[in-house]
């Protein structure tokens, strides 16, 4: 039996592959997954770049704004989900494509990685948090590098959400947890910028965040729920809370968003440099861009 062909679109954040998609959804029918760790949630808006409804311009989306700010949501149920959703485009006859920045998220789903088995240890879980506070997260990641490199190297260092939970995966997963083989037929783009334009265009990004009014989307979230949500550990959302709690000031908090997210973007391009057939198209010019990556994927579905 033939697997399902699926589509990833993946890049640096800032790097234009959300654009990308879109168009390449018009061109092939296709259907977009999200795998972003923090446009799942509600009201995060602004700081995570999510798609507004004219930028999708009539393309189905999925794993948007799938529940609430104070829920949970780990990669077992991101993988359970877009397993989902592909058998849902997939039984429409159009094709899925998963875009994203999320790297533990898409590796789970290239790797075939499946968590079913590794449930919540709420002990372990506080053990790791205090030693966080003690010794630094580091410290914990460190712990994670020893276990499993490769998980640890799929993952937001600095997120101590994702750094307990892959460490919960891998010290009480079973060893199909890391062995499985992907179920799906996929090909892998990822966008491309010269490293100096891509610092320019994030710097850029951040500044239109904070005029788009990022601050005022935090504190909305911040008055309502408090701080201790799961993507309020996010890039452009912690800082922010920084800046409101009063401890960093508004240009101190805008080249810190601008630093953390240059600094993501590199940890995105190692992750990206780390997954076998990956091809990589420049996005300096979207129209070649376009046209590179449509007789890509033509070639791949033949």
């Amino acid at each position: 039996m033939e697997k399902q062909k699926v589509l990833f679109i993946l890049g640096a954040t800032g790097s234009g592959k959300s654009d990308l998609a879109v168009k390449l959804a018009k061109l092939f029918d296709g259907e977009i997954i999200s795998a972003d760790s923090v446009q799942i949630f509600k009201q995060f808006n602004i700081g995570s770049a999510k798609v507004t409804k004219d930028e999708m311009q009539s393309i189905v989306h999925y794993g948007i704004d799938l529940i609430e700010p104070n829920a949970e949501f780990t990669v077992y149920d991101y993988v359970e989900y877009t397993k989902k959703m592909i058998d849902i485009i997939a039984k429409k006859g159009k094709l899925p494509i998963v875009v994203g920045g999320t790297g533990l998220y898409v590796k789970s789903l290239i790797e075939g990685y499946n968590f079913g088995d590794t449930e919540k240890h709420s002990d372990y879980r506080e053990e790791l948090e205090k030693e966080i506070k003690k010794n630094g997260l580091e410290s914990v990641y460190n712990k994670l590098l020893k276990l499993d490199e490769k998980l640890a190297k799929s993952l937001d260092r600095h997120n101590p959400v994702r750094v307990i939970r892959a460490l919960e995966i891998a010290k009480f997963g079973s060893n199909k947890t890391k062995n499985n083989v992907c179920e799906y037929d996929f090909k892998i783009i990822a966008t491309s910028l010269d490293r100096e334009l891509l610092y320019k265009k994030i710097n850029k990004r951040v500044d239109q965040m904070l005029e788009s009014g990022l601050i005022d989307e935090v504190k909305a979230i911040y008055n309502r729920y408090g701080e201790n949500l799961q993507p309020m550990k996010a890039i452009g959302y912690k800082e922010v809370l920084k800046y409101i709690k009063g401890e960093i000031n508004l240009s101190e908090m805008s080249e810190l968003i601008k630093k953390n997210t240059r600094n993501y973007a590199k940890r995105q391009l190692t992750f990206l440099r780390g997954l076998k057939d990956v091809d990589y198209i420049d996005n300096s010019n979207k129209e070649k861009a376009l046209m590179v990556a449509k007789e890509d994927i033509e070639k791949w579905l033949k």
